[in-house]
């Protein structure tokens, strides 16, 4: 094989790089027009992914959407959409409707999304992940971090020891540690939960006294569920026990999160758990195992997580989503016309 040399690399990028942006863009149009075409023929319908309502001092996955910008969002749509019920029977819609759904299971989705819900007056399904339900533990990208993204001494170097992802990073500056976060990051959501609770585990000897104790972070406790629950305006759905990429885990492994959360939040909620999110929710998050054994779980519905319209033709246990980031109203309102097309 022919190593290309590091002047031959840039020469080959300055190719690539266009061509790849061309096709990209050719891409996009042909979708746009056959999504298009594809409103005329049949009532489209839009669902928004929402993680969290607060205000976070540090945000790297950009998953916190700050209340009055929620408020903002939630007030528009009410005003220019019908908004619909993620569990409802949505066939013989006559006009484009939108559904809000809620993944993960925060604690900041009772205490600050919810009573701006039913201030306005919208509907919202809230997809619990049952594995930290009433503790202090963080999801493990929080607990990464908590541990990797701030300020303060660390170790020169840290060295993950996997049979599989071991190699050593160096973490002298906040910018090197951003390095080690985002490369932990790619691939922690790809292993099953145990191997995952090893790197965590590691990360936390290596860091020592620099991990905090904190409170923003944490799930709803079973109480906060059910107050969710109790809402006219709100319905709980499933999410997993770990939170884990179901195509990384074997058969019986996703059997037991996608059952365990069904059964947890009917136990906690006493009232039957009817639809289901995938964690990640991309193609290449679940498989087809995974859409088989929430069929089986009796779900009516599953929510992915890549972009589209909702039609009658729409499989239902592949529900495609829109992800909403911390936009202002004008950006949010941009967003939404061009979801009928993305």
């Amino acid at each position: 094989m022919q190593i290309q040399s590091s002047q031959e690399l840039p020469i080959a990028n300055s190719i690539i790089r266009p061509v790849y942006r061309s096709i990209r863009s050719v891409y996009r149009k042909t979708r746009a027009i056959k999504n298009l075409l594809g409103n005329l023929v049949d009532t489209p319908l839009i669902v928004l992914l929402y993680h969290r309502v607060t205000d976070l001092p540090n945000d790297p996955e950009m998953l916190a959407v700050s209340p009055e910008n929620f408020r903002l969002h939630m007030k528009f749509l009410k005003q220019h959409f019908r908004i619909v019920r993620f569990e409802e029977n949505w066939q013989g819609l006559k006009e484009p409707a939108v559904a809000i759904t809620f993944d993960d299971g925060y604690a900041d989705n009772v205490l600050e999304a919810l009573p701006i819900l039913e201030k306005v007056g919208v509907p919202a399904t809230f997809f619990v992940s049952t594995g930290h339900i009433g503790t202090s533990k963080e999801f493990w990208w929080d607990g990464l971090e908590n541990i990797l993204l701030r300020d303060g001494e660390f170790p020169s170097s840290f060295t993950l020891d996997d049979t599989r992802y071991g190699r050593t990073w160096t973490t002298n500056t906040l910018q090197q540690r951003t390095v080690l976060y985002t490369a932990l990051n790619a691939h922690i959501k790809r292993i099953p939960p145990d191997r995952r609770e090893v790197w965590l585990d590691q990360l936390k000897q290596w860091a020592g006294s620099v991990v905090l104790d904190r409170n923003v972070h944490r799930s709803m406790t079973q109480e906060e569920i059910r107050i969710v629950a109790a809402s006219p305006w709100a319905t709980i759905g499933a999410h997993t026990v770990s939170h884990s990429a179901l195509s990384a885990l074997s058969q019986e492994q996703q059997r037991m999160e996608i059952l365990t959360s069904k059964q947890v939040l009917e136990d906690v909620t006493g009232t039957e758990i009817t639809t289901f999110s995938y964690p990640f929710g991309r193609k290449k998050d679940y498989d087809r195992t995974s859409v088989r054994l929430c069929r089986e779980a009796g779900f009516k519905k599953a929510a992915s997580n890549f972009p589209g319209q909702v039609h009658s033709w729409t499989d239902v246990f592949q529900l495609p989503r829109h992800l909403v980031r911390n936009w202002d109203q004008d950006t949010f309102a941009a967003e939404m016309k061009s979801f009928w097309t993305r």
